[in-house]
């Protein structure tokens, strides 16, 4: 499909929620690297909302964690979420990750990842979804 399209595979982001890949099939695992290979980057959606094994985590080749806004639409208030969201971004850091907060919707939300060190963020402060034209 790349090929047919000609769109360069570094402009692909594959997004996997965990629950779809951490289970026991290492064929997952062996298809997620082939894309990778490929330069099409793979990121683990809803972060710490499914079944995630913290050890088997570096196993996998993920370009990104996607950390899910159930944990970002409380912080700065709440600070269970926000030592959450704080360990979330040092263990992704530590592995070599980009991180990538969802649901960000105020300018406090904003400046609290920030000032964590998050990435990217997704939410209707930077836009709302707008249909393809």
């Amino acid at each position: 499909m790349l090929h047919q399209t000609g769109l360069d595979p570094r402009r692909l982001d594959l997004e996997i929620t965990e629950s779809d890949v951490f289970n026991e099939n290492t064929r997952s695992l062996e298809i997620l690297s082939q894309l990778r290979e490929q330069g099409i980057q793979i990121s683990i959606d809803d972060f710490g909302t499914g079944y995630s094994s913290l050890s088997r985590l570096s196993y996998f080749p993920f370009d990104k964690i996607k950390i899910d806004r159930s944990f970002v639409i409380n912080i700065p208030e709440q600070k269970d979420d926000l030592d959450i969201v704080r360990l979330i971004i040092s263990m992704g850091k530590s592995l070599h990750m980009r991180i990538v907060a969802e649901g960000v919707e105020t300018e406090e939300q904003l400046a609290s990842l920030q000032a964590l060190g998050c990435d990217l963020v997704q939410g209707y402060l930077i836009g709302k979804p707008s249909p393809l034209r």
